[in-house]
């Protein structure tokens, strides 16, 4: 095999990545994507250790989160970046090493004390080969299984710690979690029943992730409101933004003001015009295009200069690839990276600008509006009138339809359910998987719309706490016990995160699709289908008819 990946929904023939990735990973970056998850187990090693012996150090706490975000699916393609976080990882976990006051007690693990000799690619990239998920042949299969669900988990849980860190929250207990979850995975004496509580407890921090990352975004930019979203374009030049990371775009539109450039939002960072602090920016004129998948024909009729923030970008085309930025955890290699902000300063966007206004005004893709902004506390404003539509039966069932989109065909499943519910139902959404179907027309119940999007995919935290005030409502012992049903759309990790979050908060009868991961043996699977009813998408008509009756 020249890599192995099988981190994603749309990984190859839904078992691995072994030739290139699907999403687009070359070989080389895939093996040191492998060496820097291999030492970032090491620094935890010695981040534990520290801790013990009473010393802290923010900046191992802070790496670890940043590099696991770095590695998620659609996120960094950039060789380069990989090879110097290889390096920064490594001087960290020594630093730290060097600073403790006592010696180590327990036996370090390889990966907390191997050095590379010369630090070139080359041999970086054959230890990332050594040491990659499929290197133990030996392995048990459910052992493996569990400890790339944690792995992935974890990654999805960074990234959410990650934005929350750049709006100035940081949480020591999620932040020393990371490091307590990737040592569990070197634990060969945890049995694979320990193994499923690792997991779970994984959920449970990723609930406090989610909370803590709603609280950081809505501290910095009120809570989002009940809005119409244009999806139409204006006269002059234009920057789109992708990605979800909110501080990226205040930033810019700061930086924008007054010089005659309109600021669009796309894919996940629609939900941004949903924010007081966002949407006072006159010049924040919408959302243009729909999810990730589609930007290589939506990027190239923008015209104007694009900044990917985050994941989820695809490879550029050569008609654009001179007018987009990454930023962040994003990149791509020959790609122009607006380098991190210095304390205390904003990112200078200077370049992004500066190619938007030599650029062409973008290319009209559609008209009208789409609803945004209902997060939990839009939803609980009218908390009287949601309970009084249950109880008259208006409102016969919610149908929480969050997660993400993908280039799958069998993706327009989520469409057709949505077509086909009755109208007594209402769906919750977050995330790009909303991309399937929050163009449709689906009216609504006494002033309720039908679809209700909650915003970016860590306010599936949003759909938590309103499913869990309504069980208060309704005096029930568990939110199984409500008319909510749960059709689930995953593509990377931070809905890995979402999913074990759900699941740690004990609700049952999830299905997911539009497969289930390749990371989950059949044991594993067996688990959850055991304890938690979990369960694959199946066909629109069998499903909604499932939905119906429960």
């Amino acid at each position: 095999m020249e890599m192995f990946c099988f981190q994603c929904q749309e990984t190859a023939k839904n078992k691995g990545c072994t030739i290139r990735g699907v999403c687009g990973k070359e070989p080389d970056v895939a093996a040191l994507q492998d060496l820097v998850i291999w030492l970032l187990k090491g620094l935890s090693f010695l981040a534990v250790e520290s801790r013990a012996q009473g010393v802290t150090r923010s900046e191992a706490d802070e790496l670890i989160a940043e590099a696991l975000f770095t590695t998620i699916t659609n996120a960094n393609f950039d060789a380069q970046r990989f090879v110097a976080l290889v390096h920064r990882a490594i001087e960290e976990r020594d630093s730290l090493r060097a600073s403790l006051p006592g010696p180590v007690r327990n036996a370090p693990p390889e990966c907390a004390v191997w050095r590379p000799e010369r630090g070139d690619a080359d041999e970086l990239i054959a230890k990332g080969k050594a040491v990659g998920v499929m290197a133990d042949a030996s392995l048990d299969e459910d052992r493996r299984s569990l400890q790339q669900l944690l792995t992935y988990g974890l990654k999805g849980m960074a990234a959410y710690i990650h934005h929350a860190y750049m709006l100035g929250y940081r949480k020591d207990e999620l932040l020393q979690y990371l490091e307590d979850g990737l040592l569990a995975t070197l634990n060969e004496s945890l049995s694979v029943s320990d193994l499923v509580g690792e997991v779970l407890r994984c959920g449970e921090m990723g609930v406090l992730a989610m909370a803590f990352l709603d609280q950081a975004n809505t501290g910095r930019f009120g809570d989002p409101e009940p809005t119409q979203v244009n999806i139409g374009v204006r006269p002059g030049p234009g920057i789109l933004v992708s990605g979800h990371d909110l501080r990226d775009l205040e930033e810019l539109l700061i930086q924008t003001e007054g010089k005659g450039v309109n600021v669009y939002t796309h894919g996940e960072m629609l939900p941004a015009n949903s924010y007081p602090a966002l949407k006072k920016y006159p010049h924040l004129i919408g959302n243009y295009g729909r999810s990730w998948w589609r930007q290589q024909d939506e990027f190239e009729k923008f015209g104007g200069a694009i900044l990917m923030t985050t994941n989820c970008i695809v490879k550029p085309r050569d008609s654009y690839k001179d007018r987009i930025f990454t930023t962040g955890a994003a990149g791509w290699p020959g790609v122009q990276h607006i380098a991190d902000r210095v304390v205390g300063q904003q990112k200078d966007f200077a370049p992004v600008i500066a190619k938007a206004l030599a650029s062409p005004e973008p290319e009209p893709l559609e008209q009208g509006t789409i609803p945004g902004g209902f997060a939990h506390t839009a939803i609980l404003s009218v908390a009287d009138q949601v309970v009084a539509a249950i109880k008259s039966g208006a409102i016969k069932r919610f149908v929480v339809m969050a997660g993400c989109d993908g280039r799958h065909k069998e993706r327009e499943y989520f469409t057709e359910v949505a077509k086909a519910l009755p109208e007594d139902s209402v769906i919750l959404t977050a995330g790009c998987a909303k991309y399937r179907y929050n163009k449709l027309n689906l009216g609504e119940i006494g002033g309720i719309p039908r679809i209700l999007d909650a915003g970016q995919c860590n306010d599936s935290y949003s759909l938590v706490v309103i499913a869990l005030k309504l069980a208060e409502v309704f005096g029930v012992k568990s939110v199984n016990d409500l008319p909510i049903a749960y059709d689930i759309g995953w593509y990377e990790q931070k809905a890995v995160i979402v999913l074990l979050a759900l699941l740690s908060l004990g609700v049952k009868d999830i299905r997911l699709g539009p497969t289930l991961p390749a990371f989950l043996s059949p044991n594993v699977v067996k688990v959850l289908v055991d304890k938690f009813s979990l369960q694959p998408i199946t066909t629109v008509e069998e499903d909604v008819a499932a939905i119906v009756a429960a």
